[in-house]
């Protein structure tokens, strides 16, 4: 129990005067929610709210906790950021709800804020348009409506009211007398705020009219918000649209794989990675939904002759088929966020050739449809690696979470670098002149790919027979190539693994070295020499600025 002055407070009555209030508030945030969703089927689904505010929480959350959500997370970052954003809105609501019982110009004002975010965080977005503002701004109207309207019909139903601090005269109101029927039309001035519930209708001033005031208010939130979800699917899914391109037969093709490039080892990944398993990771909380028949790709800046096609122009010059391995700068080390896919796409090189790079063009810039912006080095493009607008991923259109319709891939680099997905813009620019999303947050301007090598095989504690044990995984340094992978045991001297042939520079090699271990617990480590003929650095460094580095081990135990 709790005393107020002179009186004694029962926990019981304390939380039966704060429910209509809390209930009032999640119903209210609800509808807004409800509303907001339903506005974005016309201005897009980025626009509802809640996707609004997250996108934009995620471009002002500070690198170090990106990375943890990545690390801990990893692709149910996004999943789990919505899932705080909206427990944070519940609780906001909660209390918008049990303030405004007492107090509710200040309930009305939390809910309106709730609309001023959205809007601020639709338009703080890069490719934003006035327009984005509807949801955010409808949604705070239902809500505040809905708050007048149900604060209303509590008060005039003399709902329990929450008490202040100096609140004596409510602190001794008896559990009977709080419930005891009350006149509808009566006009008691400490229970009624004229100003919400004189518009009311009779049968709305009761306990019986507030309950089904309540009801079909939240109701009508999830139908709104269920009905503007579908439609948000409905309108702006390009499934169809995706199953129906073809993608023509490129006009060089990959070499083929060699027949012995992945060992026969329980437990070591594919060569090549599905599409269902190779890894995402970026900053749209909702995939971008890109027309293919209204895509266009402009190249501009520092060109001579710019350029825009359309897709059926891209998907019209001649196609490179290309395998290559693309790995994350958040990958730690012996982390998943690698993987190795046959690409189709256009000569990005012969396009810029095209377009004509002035002199002193030392960045392309790739943008987004959501208006991420990745920089790339220009020299890096033209040196001749196979840079690719690439439309199809594993004999497939690009999936929509890889960046269907196109993706810029250029080998050598981290994906933060080099791998713009949705990508609609090409400018030639400067490093000097402009700065890309992730070096604004503190990433290396430049981001070449790390020598790095895995275990797979045996898995971190896992138990395995003593005596010969097959250890195996994958290496790679993209653009250069792996030439040798070294294995050894607690700390003993390095044996050479047994390296699978190369498919390309661009790619990575699998590896397997066979060892005989005692029964007991062991420490395996590996590392890896690149074609260049440096070999994977031991000191440990996080993956901020430029990607981790170190040799990965796995502990295990001999039977």
């Amino acid at each position: 129990m709790r005393r107020i002055g002179t009186a004694v407070r029962h926990p019981f009555r304390v939380l039966r005067s704060v429910l209509p209030g809390a209930a009032i508030g999640l119903i209210t945030a609800a509808l807004a929610v409800g509303v907001g969703e339903l506005a974005a089927v016309w201005s897009g689904p980025n626009t509802a709210p809640a996707i609004a505010v997250g996108s934009a929480a995620i471009d002002l959350t500070p690198t170090p906790l990106k990375e943890f959500a990545v690390r801990n997370f990893g692709t149910s970052d996004k999943l789990v950021l919505l899932t705080g954003i909206y427990t944070t809105l519940g609780a906001i609501a909660v209390a918008a709800g049990i303030l405004a019982m007492r107090r509710p110009v200040v309930g009305l004002v939390l809910v309106a804020l709730f609309g001023f975010v959205g809007a601020w965080a639709a338009l703080s977005r890069p490719a934003a348009r006035f327009g984005d503002v509807w949801p955010s701004v409808l949604a705070a109207l239902a809500g505040v409506g809905a708050m007048a309207l149900l604060v209303g019909s509590a008060q005039a139903a003399r709902m329990p009211v929450p008490a202040s601090g100096d609140d004596e005269l409510e602190a001794k109101r008896s559990d009977a007398e709080a419930l005891e029927p009350k006149d509808p039309e009566a006009k008691d001035p400490e229970a009624i705020q004229p100003s919400l519930a004189s518009h009311l209708p009779p049968w709305a001033r009761d306990r019986r009219g507030f309950i089904a005031l309540a009801a079909g208010t939240a109701g009508a939130a999830a139908l709104t918000g269920l009905t503007g979800r579908t439609m948000v699917n409905q309108r702006y899914n390009v499934a169809l649209k995706r199953s129906r391109v073809r993608i023509p037969a490129p006009s060089r093709l990959a070499p083929a794989l060699p027949a012995d490039v992945h060992p026969n080892v329980a437990g070591l990944s594919s060569f090549m990675t599905s599409n269902s398993d190779f890894y995402r990771v970026d900053t749209a909380l909702v995939l971008p939904q890109v027309d293919p028949d209204a895509w266009t790709l402009r190249i501009r800046g520092l060109v001579d002759r710019p350029l825009e096609l359309s897709f059926a122009d891209l998907l019209a010059r001649p196609l490179v088929e290309h395998d290559q391995t693309l790995s994350c700068v958040s990958n730690e080390v012996g982390g998943p966020y690698v993987g190795t896919a046959r690409w189709i796409g256009a000569s990005l090189a012969d396009l810029l050739r095209e377009a004509g790079v002035r002199r002193g063009a030392d960045q392309l810039v790739g943008r987004s449809v959501d208006g991420m912006t990745i920089g790339t080095p220009v020299e890096s493009v033209l040196d001749g690696r196979t840079g690719l607008l690439a439309v199809a991923m594993n004999g497939e259109p690009l999936p929509v979470a890889h960046g269907f319709p196109c993706r810029m891939l250029v080998p050598g680099f981290f994906g933060y670098a080099s791998a713009t997905k949705w990508l609609v813009d090409l400018e030639l620019t400067t490093f000097a002149d402009y700065d890309p999303y992730w070096v604004r947050r503190g990433w290396s301007r430049l981001g070449p790919v790390k020598t790095a090598s895995r275990i797979d095989v045996p898995k971190p504690f896992a138990h395995v027979a003593a005596g010969p044990v097959t250890a195996a995984g994958v290496a790679w340094a993209t653009h250069r190539g792996i030439d040798a992978v070294e294995v050894r045991c607690d700390a003993g001297p390095w044996r050479l693994a047994a390296l699978t042939p190369s498919d390309s520079p661009d790619t990575w090699r699998q590896w397997t070295c066979e060892l005989d271990l005692a029964a007991g617990l062991h420490r395996l480590e590996v590392r890896a020499t690149d074609a260049s003929g440096a070999v994977q650095p031991e000191a440990r460094a996080d993956t901020f600025p430029d990607g981790a580095t170190g040799w990965h081990s796995v502990v295990i135990t001999a039977d």
